[in-house]
């Protein structure tokens, strides 16, 4: 891979014998079975990827780190909605609707969650209560009233919509930056802090 995966990246080329020894029989299966893993945010060694593997059950979810030179595919969230299916279940017919006004918005974005793991793998793992999870690149900042406009657009939606804001510091949760609150919850490899600006990188330990 050219570029550095980043995170709810999907990744090929994980096998079992990456796995601790204490890992799940399900995760093994995960990857006998060729699935992707999602990177996730962790501090990890030089050379390591930290990752999560998800199983066919909600409580199906396990934490590991693969090395960078096993991986063989990545797939970016972005990727996964270059071109949206017609909708089936109410996550889908969500994206369906929103694509044309997230496109609009000149910014890249993408879905995650279960809805991307189904685009990526073709599993039927959305089901009638999915939320819709998605993703979207903003290097600049986005200010509170965009942010406000936004998720108004979001809660006209078939099923709830949850929007992580990527800022260069971490992702920050659309709803929180659309709040009231004058400081919001950084996601980092570090953690998560309390911070007043993810633009301005001005983090403060909560």
């Amino acid at each position: 891979m050219r570029e550095a995966p980043l995170a709810h990246d999907l990744l090929w080329g994980m096998t079992p014998a990456h796995l601790p020894a204490d890992a799940p029989a399900w995760a093994r299966q995960v990857l006998i079975a060729g699935q992707p893993v999602v990177v996730r945010r962790a501090m990890v060694a030089s050379g390591q990827i930290a990752v999560g593997l998800r199983g066919a059950s909600r409580d199906q979810r396990f934490a590991a780190v693969v090395p960078a030179s096993a991986l063989v595919r990545c797939v970016r969230p972005e990727q996964l909605v270059e071109s949206v299916p017609p909708g089936g279940q109410p996550a889908l017919c969500a994206l369906a609707l929103l694509k044309p006004a997230l496109d609009g918005l000149g910014l890249r974005w993408g879905v995650t969650g279960s809805v991307g793991y189904q685009l990526a793998t073709g599993l039927a793992v959305v089901h009638p209560q999915s939320d819709l999870d998605l993703l979207l690149r903003t290097p600049t900042e986005l200010s509170r009233p965009a942010a406000r406009e936004l998720l108004g657009l979001l809660e006209s939606s078939p099923c709830r919509v949850d929007l992580q804001l990527e800022t260069p510091s971490g992702a920050i949760a659309l709803r929180e930056w659309a709040g009231d609150s004058a400081r919001v919850l950084l996601k980092c490899p570090t953690g998560a802090r309390l911070i007043d600006n993810p633009w301005q990188q001005q983090a403060q330990v909560a």
